[in-house]
């Protein structure tokens, strides 16, 4: 390819890494490649319209390219290291990193990769495969120097030995290499499908519980209206009509019937133990909380503020509230994991239609508004065990995948 191997650059190697087949033999990088001879530019040299590659720009492990920009695309100094078409570009920096690639075309790259060919008859698509194994990785790491940013050094990357077959075998080496990698690439699209429609099952699944689609009616039950006549006895009973078919002894309310969002209780000078928990917040000296809305240990919380508004979880711990949190205070008349299910049910509506613009918040009118097909108690406790068992099932799956 960039010529032939000097007989002087075949050494007999007596320490080797490991045992390979008789017909081929060890080499360094630094025997088969012109490894670290880099031609440096100034950036100002460089045409605007000239691909510039930066760390950045590659993917790690895949070594794929995330992007490829002209100088005039980046805000850059100093010099850069010219590639050629068909090069190997070797990332010296974190090589732990895996960003090992053959260059698409010519251009100019950051002085922490190094571009290089081999000589002679060797495949570059080999010796990158080479570079990017797991053996050679673990070469580098152990040569690298600097802490924060590890870099392998251009002598202990010459040094690094390499399993060269000929020349023949080394493209079918290749080919097979291609062949497996397009397969994973074809079973991991394959798994983010399953796992995308794992995620529509489980949303389904919600959707078929709020209906009453998802266990059937006991008649005994007492009927949902008694329950909502308990939780609130001036609350209208909406018409049914308007939501389809729905089991007889449902009811439909809002969401503000049956859950409230406020703040946790006032304290003031009264000493507990300072907790410091990222949604529990108030003011302390150091050792006690002493001013601060509080909140008990197994509260339920709505975050409020930020992109994922509307998620909800469940405090572990006595503490104070933030105020990107709100308690939610649902109706004992109604089963707990079964309102917070409904929730579930409608996160995405809520976190789509956020108000505000400096901080987008949760849109209360809208939770409050939420229209909710109300079981009777004794259903919303079979309806949750039913979800319980479906979405373990489920996580079971996606985990498998």
């Amino acid at each position: 390819m960039y010529g032939i191997i000097p007989t002087s650059r075949k050494p007999h190697y007596e320490n080797v890494p490991f045992e390979i087949p008789e017909s081929w033999k060890w080499v360094t990088l630094g025997d088969i490649s012109n490894y670290g001879q880099t031609k440096h530019t100034d950036v100002l040299k460089i045409p605007e319209e000239d691909w510039v590659l930066e760390l950045e720009d590659i993917e790690k492990d895949s070594g794929r390219l995330i992007q490829a920009l002209s100088r005039k695309d980046r805000k850059i100094s100093g010099v850069r290291c010219e590639i050629e078409c068909g090069q190997i570009l070797y990332s010296k920096l974190r090589t732990y990193l895996n960003k090992v690639l053959i260059a698409p075309k010519k251009g100019f790259c950051t002085t922490e990769i190094i571009p290089f060919y081999c000589f002679g008859e060797i495949n570059h698509y080999y010796i990158t495969s080479v570079l990017r194994s797991q053996y050679f990785i673990d070469y580098t790491t152990l040569c690298c120097y600097g802490c924060k940013m590890p870099r392998l050094s251009t002598d202990d990357a010459r040094k690094g030995m390499i399993p060269l077959p000929p020349i023949a075998e080394q493209k079918r080496i290749v080919l097979t290499i291609k062949h497996l990698f397009l397969l994973i690439d074809s079973i991991d699209a394959s798994k983010n499908d399953l796992q995308e429609a794992v995620d529509r099952c489980k949303t389904k699944v919600l959707d078929l519980a709020i209906h009453g689609k998802l266990v059937s009616q006991d008649p005994n039950d007492e009927p949902a209206v008694e329950l909502l006549k308990r939780i609130n006895p001036n609350a209208p009973i909406c018409d049914t009509s308007h939501y389809g078919n729905i089991p007889e002894n449902w009811a439909i309310t809002t969401m503000s019937n049956l859950c409230k969002i406020i703040d946790g209780e006032k304290q003031s000078n009264i000493k507990r133990i300072y907790l410091d928990v990222k949604y529990l917040r108030g003011k302390s000296d150091g050792e006690y909380m002493m001013i601060g809305k509080y909140v008990p240990a197994n509260s339920t919380m709505i975050l409020v503020d930020g992109e994922n508004s509307g998620e909800i979880f469940t405090t572990t711990i006595d503490g104070y509230q933030g105020s990107t949190f709100k308690i939610l205070d649902i109706s004992k008349e109604m089963y707990k994991p079964f309102v917070l299910y409904i929730i579930m049910s409608y996160q995405k509506q809520l976190r789509e239609n956020k108000v505000g613009s400096a901080i987008p918040h949760l849109n209360k009118k809208l939770f409050k508004e939420i229209v909710v097909e109300v079981p009777p108690y004794e259903e919303q406790k079979r309806i949750v065990s039913k979800i319980d068992e479906l979405f373990s099932y489920l996580i079971t799956i996606k985990a498998d995948l």
